[in-house]
């Protein structure tokens, strides 16, 4: 009966501490938003809090995961949480019940085609399987390829329902919490908006010289939004007088981040932006990425001039060898033009021997002994002079 009675401080301490330590999620029960957690944190939790640790004279309240149990027990029987039962949604019965009916009454149309859709039937069979095939190839081989986009993991939907067996186990069962204490923060924000309405009620009250001051406050609060105000209307105006006299060339923003989503001091940096969009600034665009053109196609023909160079090197030590066989080759192809010389003025002749007569032959043989007992007399000659010498 003590542990059906009220809570002790101890079990109210131990139990807000959970409530705000361990990691909860909420989800829908019976038509209300409720908090939920896993039993196995709410161990985990316990066995790093104080309670765990040993004080002076005194033993650890949570020494193992079985005391924790325990604990969590009496916390369950006096109404802290319950425990709760994770059932996966299924399909509406009106849902299951239309489909039946469409099957039905498909069926009696079916009875009278079945005839003429046989092989029609066959024949998208064959397709379907086919496509299937495909469809699975191509999924592997998306899923090979690396940088390919992973689907999406889809989450079954579920519901909470109360447990029978009302009893805390530790590992992945569900616990919904009843116990709903408020937090020490809210309960200060609380208080102070609760003070600060009842001191605006009570202004009037209030000595002369604080309504002076809350006065001067106000007025400067309102001057200073005012201000912003204008200087975002400003700046404006501003860029546009800008922007027509140059006709869209100059971009001047006075405070560009005056509007932007920043904090209140990023908010005034820098002053101003500047930006020319005429066509000075297409033409350096352009400029430089010719100069990176440039520098591209210099580094490019380096390289081959690098390789030709590492060529050369490599023939280099050869051309002597080649040189001696290239002067051979020349002695060889001149021998080779004289003898082709010789044998076309020989076939000339033979081919004029074959046309001359007799007659023709024999002056041609008289000539011929003239000729040699001419040059036998000038042999003759010359000798007599050197034997005169001698």
């Amino acid at each position: 009966m003590q542990e059906v009675g009220e809570p002790s401080k101890e079990e109210k301490a131990v139990a807000k501490y959970l409530r705000f330590n361990c990691p909860t999620k909420s989800t829908n029960m019976m038509g209300h938003r409720v908090d939920y957690f896993i039993a196995s944190k709410a161990v985990d939790c316990l066995l790093d809090s104080k309670w765990a640790k040993a004080k002076k004279g005194e033993e650890a309240l949570f020494t193992t995961r079985e005391s924790v149990v325990d604990y969590c027990n009496r916390l369950l029987k006096k109404q802290f949480f319950h425990r709760a039962l994770k059932v996966m949604k299924m399909k509406y019965d009106k849902d299951i019940k239309k489909e039946k009916e469409k099957g039905k009454a498909e069926s009696g149309k079916e009875d009278d085609k079945k005839s003429k859709k046989e092989n029609v039937k066959e024949e998208k069979m064959k397709k379907e399987k086919e496509k299937k095939k495909d469809g699975e190839k191509e999924e592997t081989k998306k899923e090979e390829t690396p940088g390919t986009p992973k689907k999406k993991e889809t989450k079954k939907k579920f519901k909470l329902e109360p447990h029978d067996d009302q009893v805390f186990l530790d590992g992945n069962e569900v616990f919904v919490w009843i116990y709903d204490p408020v937090h020490f923060k809210t309960f200060v924000m609380g208080l102070i908006l609760v003070i600060a309405v009842i001191a605006a009620t009570l202004f009037p009250l209030w000595p002369a010289e604080m309504r002076v001051g809350v006065y001067y406050l106000s007025v400067g609060a309102g001057c200073f939004v005012a201000s912003i105000l204008l200087l975002a209307v400003a700046r404006c105006i501003l860029f546009l007088i800008i922007w027509l006299i140059t006709g869209g060339r100059h971009h001047f923003w006075f405070l560009p981040n005056l509007t932007a989503d920043v904090g209140f001091i990023d908010s005034f940096r820098p002053l101003y932006t500047h930006e020319y969009k005429g066509p000075k600034a297409d033409l350096k665009k352009d400029e430089k990425s010719e100069a990176k053109k440039h520098q591209k196609s210099d580094s490019e023909e380096k390289s081959d001039s690098e390789k030709k160079e590492d060529e050369e090197g490599k023939v280099g030590p050869g051309n002597n060898g080649t040189e001696g066989s290239g002067g051979e080759r020349h002695s060889d192809t001149d021998s080779d033009r004289r003898e082709d010389d010789r044998s076309q003025h020989s076939s000339g002749n033979g081919n004029d021997f074959e046309m001359i007569t007799k007659e023709e032959l024999e002056q041609q043989t008289d000539g011929d002994c003239d000729e040699e007992e001419e040059e036998e007399d000038n042999d003759g000659e010359t000798t007599k002079p050197s034997h005169e010498k001698s």
